[in-house]
């Protein structure tokens, strides 16, 4: 068995992951989804977008790299949530009303 070449692309870093982000983002405003299922909605997604778009040649580079896309997304976003929280928060201590 030969492994695929598989390489981080345009694609990867600047549309899929943002991609995946946003759609989380606009299913969880139109439906009630309770918050634990998102990373694993995420993971799907991913899944979809690099088997069937990016990847759709070659399955096994489409699993690697959707897992991917949905965990790169999650960890995007809990990045972006964690420092807004914390800034917040620290805004709010410097100036208590």
């Amino acid at each position: 068995m030969s492994f695929p070449e598989i390489q981080t692309n345009f694609w990867d870093a600047v549309i899929a992951v943002p991609a995946i982000v946003v759609i989380i983002q606009l299913l969880k405003m139109r439906f009630s989804i309770p918050k634990f299922i998102i990373p694993t909605l995420a993971n799907a997604l991913g899944l979809v977008l690099s088997i069937f778009i990016s990847h759709k040649d070659h399955l096994a580079a489409g699993l690697f790299m959707g897992f991917f896309y949905g965990n790169a997304a999650v960890g995007a976003y809990a990045s972006i949530k964690t420092s807004i929280v914390s800034y917040l928060n620290k805004v709010q201590r410097k100036n208590p009303t």
